[in-house]
């Protein structure tokens, strides 16, 4: 039962995946993209953490803090350069 639920869930995260990507291609304005890549990057989150309740092992819930942490610094350095055109004062 619980890997139907995998399954189902990471069936999930793959149309969210696609949804983003059109998100980012066809995007109307440059705030509507960012916002689309930040999601795109939680959702990257959320299959690496399936893996590791499938396979069992605590290295895939540590990479899943990793690219928590820099999917957040990247979208923070992104906005800070849209507001204000440079990254650092």
């Amino acid at each position: 039962m619980l890997e139907w639920g995998i399954w189902i869930s990471a069936l999930l995260y793959m149309v969210a995946f696609c949804l983003n990507a059109y998100r980012i291609l066809i995007g109307p304005s440059l705030p509507d993209r960012i916002a689309a890549l930040d999601t795109m990057y939680m959702n990257a989150i959320g299959p690496v953490i399936l893996m590791g309740i499938s396979t069992g092992t605590r290295f895939d819930f540590e990479a899943a803090v990793l690219i928590a942490m820099f999917g957040f610094l990247s979208i923070a350095a992104l906005c800070k350069y849209l507001l204000r055109g440079m990254i650092i004062e």
